[in-house]
């Protein structure tokens, strides 16, 4: 039975958004504090190890333990728990889940150019738009800080953002249905966005003004000098040229190694472990393992589309690996997979991520696939504006595990946010700003989200208080977290 789709005028939708203010002010996340029943964070993250291989975990602990912001990126579980006492208008969207800076970035669209997008979704779950909003800005907060901005310069970095999210989807909710689902950054706005910011970020560092003023813009952000800025440009330039190249065959490069006239992937443990050498550690024979593979590939296929399921049955597996990838991921299984097409010289690798349950789900709803590979899937295929043609799911051999496949190094490439001048750092929080408004107008009502934002900042400012309070908190986090490994409460292995 077809579920009744309601369609409200203009009117009513907007007035929705009004009414959402008498559930939560625009301003009401102002003054955030921790729960008084607030979990022990270390053992919110202890809890997640228990279902990763445990010979990864304390390579996890070590990627965490770098920064803050590192730490940040592998906790998206203590801030889901947070998150659940919040205020939130009750308006519903498609929810990234781990919307911080780092999970933007570009890669390439099925018409092979460079898109600007959110490129992770392990955490997606329908909710309150204000997680995601909360996630971002947070991480501009703490990536300011980590990058030695002063406090007034994360306030600012951090609230431009945040205006970009409220502008951007007023401009969505004056737009044409379809307007709003085909919107995306392309490769060649990406480039003018780009120049835009870092020129302006150059222009703020000629020196003029007052010894107050020098250097710096209306909002006090420092800039970079204008060879800084040529150089970033250039250094921009170089990294899309970079992305481009990131395709099977550079990966194959990379990756693998010739033996008797055939490709395989090369060891480099712990990063990767070829299949090879992984028999032990899954307690499974070399015939076991390789029958659960095809099987998974088998599976796998059916989730596409019949005219994909065609084009992938024209390649074979050649080799396997487990690869170690991300901050928050290390531990949970991932491989890489490595086909075959016409010939030897005919490369694909495919990624294989395991997907679990979504942080969030223990604060909102249960997601409504029980496959929770299908779960990120779909999130990510409502949210981006251009998804991986090979993106798909399949059912582990183990019980409870389940995994999702997309292709390796498509023309990936992301930004180093550690590098950031303030000026900078702005100018890229409001390219993630736009996109999550983006990302957000697609899934859920953009009329009802800006009516309820409204025209002023009384959002921005609220939200810029709730990270700078939070970027507090997780400061105290990482202190209780590099302590728990100082006194071997758990271990980490740096470096890796």
């Amino acid at each position: 039975m077809s579920t009744k789709v309601e369609h409200p005028t203009l009117e009513e939708r907007r007035a929705r958004g009004v009414k959402a203010r008498t559930r939560a002010m625009p301003d009401s996340h102002t003054g955030w504090k921790p729960a008084a029943d607030r979990p022990d964070p270390v053992a919110l993250i202890e809890e997640q190890n228990l279902r990763r291989d445990a010979d990864l975990v304390p390579v996890r602990h070590g990627r965490m333990m770098a920064s803050p912001f590192t730490f940040y990126r592998g906790s998206a579980t203590i801030m889901a728990t947070d998150l659940a006492d919040t205020p939130t208008a009750g308006l519903q969207v498609q929810l990234c889940g781990d919307a911080h800076l780092s999970n933007f970035g570009v890669f390439a669209s099925p018409e092979r150019t460079l898109v600007f997008d959110i490129n992770d979704f392990d955490e997606t779950l329908p909710g309150p738009f204000e997680y995601d909003v909360k996630r971002l800005a947070a991480s501009l907060m703490v990536a300011a800080q980590n990058n030695g901005c002063s406090e007034s310069e994360g306030r600012a970095i951090t609230k431009a953002c945040v205006t970009s999210y409220r502008e951007t989807m007023t401009e969505f909710a004056g737009m044409k249905t379809l307007d709003v689902w085909y919107a995306h950054l392309p490769e060649e706005q990406i480039k003018q966005s780009v120049t835009a910011f870092l020129g302006e970020a150059g222009s703020k560092g000629r020196g003029k003004g007052s010894k107050k003023t020098k250097g710096k813009d209306e909002n006090g952000l420092r800039g970079l000098t204008p060879k800084q800025a040529k150089e970033a440009q250039k250094r921009f330039a170089k990294n899309a040229q970079k992305a481009h190249s990131r395709t099977s065959d550079n990966a194959l490069s990379k990756l693998g190694e010739e033996v008797d006239g055939r490709y395989r992937i090369a060891s480099v443990p712990p990063v990767i472990v070829p299949a090879r050498e992984l028999y032990a550690t899954y307690g499974l024979a070399p015939g076991e393992l390789e029958e659960a593979v095809i099987s998974q590939f088998r599976g796998y296929r059916s989730s596409l589309r019949l005219d994909l399921r065609r084009l992938l049955e024209r390649y074979e597996i050649v080799d396997w690996a487990r690869k170690v990838v991300g901050v928050g991921s290390v531990g949970t299984r991932a491989f890489v997979v490595l086909l075959q097409g016409r010939d030897r010289s005919d490369p694909l690798f495919l990624q294989v991520k395991e997907a679990t349950r979504s942080v969030l789900e223990g604060t909102l709803r249960k997601s409504a696939f029980k496959q929770p590979g299908e779960r990120v899937v779909q999130g990510q295929r409502l949210m981006q504006a251009s998804s991986d043609i090979f993106l798909g799911w399949s059912t582990g051999v183990q019980d409870d595990r389940y995994y999702y496949w997309r292709q390796l190094r498509d023309m990936k490439g992301s930004a180093l946010v550690e590098l950031m001048a303030p000026a900078v750092l702005a100018g890229y929080g409001r390219m993630c700003g736009w996109t999550l408004a983006r990302a957000h107008a697609r899934s859920g009502d953009p009329v009802a989200i800006a009516a309820y934002l409204g025209e002023d900042d009384a959002f921005d400012k609220s939200i810029t208080d709730f990270s700078e309070r939070y970027a507090a908190q997780n400061d105290q986090d990482f202190a209780d977290f590099a302590k728990a490994i100082s006194s071997n409460r758990i271990d980490a292995i740096q470096d890796v």
